[in-house]
Order: structure tokens, then sequence, then C-alpha cells
């Protein structure tokens, strides 16, 4: 994409009435206004609240919105210009129950208050694979504490992804913390009873996958409170 491009995402991002881009020091000073407001001043109403990280294009967000009307979706991304056609989609067909938050994943717990959070979805990241990476990947210990914080109790995760490391990485610390893995399937298109919202929804790089034949895993868990 064309830096001419970007930058006019950028700019049509800022007239969208439902992108918001909080700065970082507004964050860690904890003055964000939002933060434990969402559901009452954003989308106005008290439904579930749940949350798309690394949410890429917004495909996979919209696509939940338009599928479960009675649930809130935020698909949250540092990078603007790949969400902004996501958000000028949900304006575009009136979609009222999405949003898009341009922010790092890491400062999850700045952007949202403790017990806010109903549901949490991590769509294809990237598995980093290198040891060294380990503090990037997105079911480490550091972030699972950061998605406890801003989950209720009942709160759960969703993890779906092309890659087996990440998937056999993120089982064996589930198990190992003691957390409770509700569901978790190797190839979701292969196997029976595969929850729907999982096989019914897919990303643009998930079809090119499945035209590769690379399994798609899923796991669906707890984070012990």
């Amino acid at each position: 994409m064309g830096s001419k491009n970007k930058l006019k995402r950028f700019k049509e991002n800022e007239t969208f009435s439902n992108v918001f881009q909080p700065s970082r020091e507004e964050l860690v000073n904890e003055s964000y206004e939002l933060k434990g407001h969402w559901r009452t001043s954003v989308f106005k109403n008290e439904n579930p609240l749940v949350l798309e990280l690394g949410c890429g294009k917004g495909e996979y967000s919209v696509a939940l919105a338009k599928k479960y009307p009675n649930k809130n979706f935020i698909g949250i991304d540092i990078k603007g210009a790949r969400f902004w056609r996501g958000a000028k989609t949900a304006i575009e067909e009136e979609i009222p129950n999405v949003a898009f938050i341009r922010t790092q994943i890491e400062l999850i717990d700045y952007v949202f208050a403790e017990n806010e959070v109903d549901e949490i979805w991590i769509t294809f990241p990237d598995p980093q694979i290198k040891y060294k990476r380990t503090k990037h990947r997105m079911t480490n210990e550091t972030f699972l504490k950061r998605y406890k914080k801003i989950l209720k109790e009942e709160g759960v995760v969703n993890l779906k992804t092309d890659s087996e490391f990440m998937h056999g990485y993120t089982l064996g610390l589930l198990h190992g913390a003691g957390h409770e893995v509700l569901y978790a399937n190797h190839n979701v298109y292969k196997q029976e009873g595969s929850p729907e919202e999982v096989t019914s929804i897919q990303t643009f790089y998930e079809s090119q996958y499945l035209e590769q034949n690379k399994p798609i895993t899923y796991i669906r868990f707890k984070i012990k409170h």
C-alpha cells in the first residue's frame, strides 16, 4: 500500500465515529475517559463486550457483529490503515455494534476497566516462533495476566490460528498453569462439532490457508482467577 493511500486512510479514520485513537500518554496516565464506559458511552447499551485483538482488516469483528447483533464488538490493532477497511464497511452497512481502537495490545488493561470485557478473540496472530520473541506471543503469561484483569470472571478467550506451534505452545502453557481449556481442536474444518462462529466466519488469509489445505486450529479457554 502506497504511503499516499495510507495517509488518506489515516485521515479518513479520524472522521469515522466508530474509530478511537487514544494517545499512549492518555492511557498510561489513566485519564482515558472511555475506560469502564464502552458500553454506555459508545454502544449505548448493556450488551456483552467482545474484543478482537490484532484485528487486521477488521473483517472478523465486522462479521461477528453482523452475526450477533446483541453483542458489542471492538477490533484492536496498532495499524489503523488496515482496520480502516472494517471501520468503513461498518459505517457503509450501518452496523452499529462494532468499533475499532488503534492502540498496542500491551496497553489493553489501560483501555478497559477490570471486569469490563466478556470475551476475547485472537485470530491468526504472529506466532513469534523464535525463542527471543516469546515476550511478543499473544498468549504468553504476561498477556494472559492483562486479559484476566479486564475479563469478567466467566469471560473466555478464543485463539484461532493456522500455526501448529502457536496452538501447541498455548495448550501447554494453559495446562501447565491450571487454566481451564473448554475446547481444543487441531483442525476445525475437518472435525464435526466445531463451534459455528469458528467455521462460519473466515478472514481473507484464512480462506487462502484453506485453499493450501493448511489446518486451522482453535482453543477456547478460561483464565484461572
